[in-house]
C-alpha cells in the first residue's frame, strides 16, 4: 500500500500525443518552479512521463465520451495519496516559482480559479437569448439537480470552470463528492452534454455539502492560451511577453499535417466518439 503524502499535488489527463507532449513541458515548468511538488498524470501512455522524475503516472483508459469527465479519476487517485489535489488542463504552463505554504490549499473543500453562480452563467438563457447548446446544458443541469433533490433555480449553485481548480480533502466529502460525479456524469453525457463538467463538478459538492469557492489561487503564476486572450485584450499582459508560450502550445496542439493526415486524424476522432458514447450506452443498459 502507498502512504499518503504531505502537502498537495499537481495533477492532469494526456490521453493521445499531443496533449502527452504538452502535458511533458507543463511537467518540466513543475519540476522548475515546484521542485518539492508531485506531477500525477493519468495517461494512455504512462511510460512517455518515466524520464521526468517529478511524475507520478498511471495507466488510464478513458471512461467519458470526450474525456472531460475523467478528471474524477485523476483527483481519486491524487487524493490517495495526497491532502489535496490541483488540477491543471494539459495545455497549461506554469510561469513562476509556487510556494509551498499557499494558504487557499490547506482549506477543506474545492478552490476554483474561474467560477461564478449558475444563475450568472446562465442568465442569457433565462434571459431567453442564449444557444441551442447552452440552453440544452442549463436544462440536463436542472434535471440533475432534481435528480440530487436539490433546488434547481441554481441561484445559490456555483459553476466551476474546470481548466484550473482544486480538492481538499474534508473529513471524507470529498470521496461522496467523487462518488456523486461519478454517479451524474454519465447523465449529462447520455443526454448530448459531453464537456462543460463544472455543471457537474457544482452539483455533487453541493449534494454532499463540500464547500465550493472561487480563489486568486495566489501563487499559482500560469499561462492558458484563451484566458491569456483575454488578459491581452484588457491590458493586462502582452503579446510579446506571452508569444513563446502560444508558438509552443502551437507547434504540439496544432501541427503541420497534409490533406490526407487531417483527413485521417478527423475520422479517427469521430471514429472514438462514436466508440465512447455506445460503450456509455451499452453500460447504462446493464446497469438498469
Amino acid at each position: 500500500m502507498i502512504s499518503e503524502r504531505p502537502g498537495f499535488c499537481f495533477c492532469t489527463l494526456a490521453f493521445g500525443k499531443k496533449y502527452r507532449a504538452l502535458a511533458l513541458l507543463l511537467a518540466k515548468d513543475i519540476e522548475k518552479y515546484a521542485p518539492y511538488t508531485s506531477f500525477l498524470v493519468l495517461s494512455d501512455e504512462p511510460q512517455e512521463f518515466s524520464e521526468q522524475s517529478n511524475v507520478i503516472s498511471f495507466k488510464h483508459r478513458q471512461q467519458s465520451v470526450k474525456g472531460y469527465h475523467d478528471k474524477r479519476f485523476a483527483f481519486a487517485k491524487a487524493l490517495e495519496l495526497f491532502n489535496a489535489c490541483i488540477f491543471l488542463d494539459a495545455d497549461m504552463r506554469i510561469l513562476g516559482s509556487v510556494p509551498q505554504d499557499m494558504q487557499w490549499i490547506q482549506q477543506p473543500g474545492i478552490s476554483a480559479r474561474g467560477c461564478e453562480v449558475m444563475s450568472k452563467k446562465y442568465a442569457k438563457v433565462l434571459e431567453g437569448s442564449a444557444s441551442a447548446r447552452v440552453c440544452r446544458e442549463f436544462q440536463v443541469s436542472q434535471k440533475a439537480a432534481q435528480m440530487l433533490g436539490l433546488a434547481v433555480e441554481h441561484e445559490s449553485i456555483p459553476f466551476v470552470y474546470e481548466y484550473l481548480f482544486s480538492v481538499t480533502k474534508d473529513g471524507g466529502k470529498e470521496l461522496e463528492f467523487l462518488k456523486q460525479w461519478d454517479m451524474i456524469a454519465p447523465y449529462f453525457e447520455l443526454n448530448g452534454v459531453y464537456d462543460a463538467e463544472g455543471n457537474a463538478i457544482a452539483l455533487a459538492a453541493v449534494k454532499v455539502g463540500l464547500s465550493v469557492r472561487w480563489c486568486e489561487m495566489k501563487g499559482i503564476d500560469f499561462f492558458k492560451d484563451k484566458t491569456e486572450l483575454i488578459r491581452i485584450k484588457n491590458g493586462q499582459s502582452k503579446m510579446e511577453d506571452m508569444a513563446i508560450y502560444f508558438q509552443q502550445q502551437g507547434m504540439l496542439e496544432y501541427p503541420q499535417l497534409s490533406f490526407w493526415e487531417k483527413v485521417v486524424g478527423k475520422l479517427g476522432k469521430e471514429v472514438r466518439f462514436f466508440y465512447y458514447l455506445l460503450r456509455l450506452r451499452v453500460v447504462a443498459v446493464f446497469r438498469r
